[in-house]
């Protein structure tokens, strides 16, 4: 018996298996299913967040104001030192340069004090660059951006450098948590499928001690013996894996009718997606291998303690 033959006859003996208990096979997968949903449905929305939070953090701005009185060339004259200090630090920039004037004029107009300024007679506000990191394929972590913002404000004339960075650090923390909670979470519910699998296949081998026992007497291996149990829990976790993504998949529908909403409000397009093919791919194959292990500790116990 070549190896091909032997391992269609154990997909066939699997088949069959299924097929006399069918109720207690869509059950299994149903539970492990379940427990599935949770860690993919993480998974896919820590996915959807994290080109989201890529875009954002890539583009704080850092507000660079001149001392008061500096001459205007001098204070157009600091953005090539400004240049040089992102270079330095690897941190793709944009500078906008805002002269005093201009920044009166923004004040009045936006924020509704034209009695008040023209009340103080002059002009209080310094000359001063808004500094936007970001661009090209360079991604700028908040600690590097922090380092620039320290290097800009030690510059000559420069007098406050504000760095509005804070909730980039947050956004990255949370995310950090949220992939750690993420993998706990994942890693104990493997615990789960491999149990209910363990059980499962436990459950299929006492129920056929007798017809081991007489495989076993016309000199059948624990090889032969064992390949259909293991086909049965790798079909229970790619059954179980394809129901768990469908329902995530189902669940984002759901959702992208108030998320697109949302997001017009804030005019954006942005709508969750599911995952990729090849993820999914990937998914299926680690349920199937998680069946397929639980399947073998299984079996492995239970010919041991029937020998």
């Amino acid at each position: 018996m070549n190896w091909l033959k032997a391992h269609g006859l154990a997909l066939a003996a699997a088949f069959a298996r299924i097929r006399k208990t069918p109720g207690s096979f869509g059950f299994n997968v149903l539970v492990i299913a379940l427990a599935l949903i949770l860690p993919l449905a993480g998974l896919t929305l820590l996915e959807n967040l994290r080109p989201v939070s890529r875009d954002l953090a890539v583009d704080p701005e850092i507000s660079v104001f001149m001392a008061t009185g500096l001459e205007r060339e001098r204070a157009q004259a600091i953005g090539g030192a400004i240049r040089d200090a992102a270079g330095r630090a690897g941190i793709p920039v944009r500078l906008e340069f805002i002269d005093r004037e201009k920044a009166l004029t923004s004040m009045k107009i936006r924020a509704g004090l034209g009695d008040v300024v023209d009340a103080l007679g002059g002009n209080p506000l310094p000359d001063a660059y808004v500094v936007r990191v970001g661009g090209g394929e360079a991604k700028a972590t908040p600690a590097t951006i922090e380092q620039l913002a320290g290097a800009i404000g030690k510059l000559d004339g420069v007098d406050t450098v504000q760095l509005d960075a804070a909730w980039v650090k947050r956004l990255a923390a949370l995310l950090e948590i949220a992939g750690s909670a993420l993998l706990l979470l994942a890693v104990t519910l493997c615990g789960v499928v491999l149990a209910v699998v363990f059980n499962t296949i436990r459950l299929q081998v006492l129920t056929q001690q007798e017809e081991i026992g007489v495989m076993r007497l016309v000199g059948a291996t624990d090889a032969f013996v064992a390949r259909p149990f293991y086909y049965t829990g790798g079909l229970l976790g790619l059954c179980a894996g394809g129901i768990a993504l469908l329902a995530v998949a189902g669940g984002l529908m759901l959702l992208n009718t108030s998320v697109g909403e949302l997001a017009r409000l804030y005019g954006s397009s942005f709508l969750l997606v599911p995952l990729d093919p090849a993820s999914v791919a990937a998914l299926l194959a680690a349920s199937t291998a998680l069946g397929i292990l639980g399947a073998a500790l299984s079996v492995r116990r239970a010919l041991l303690t029937s020998a």
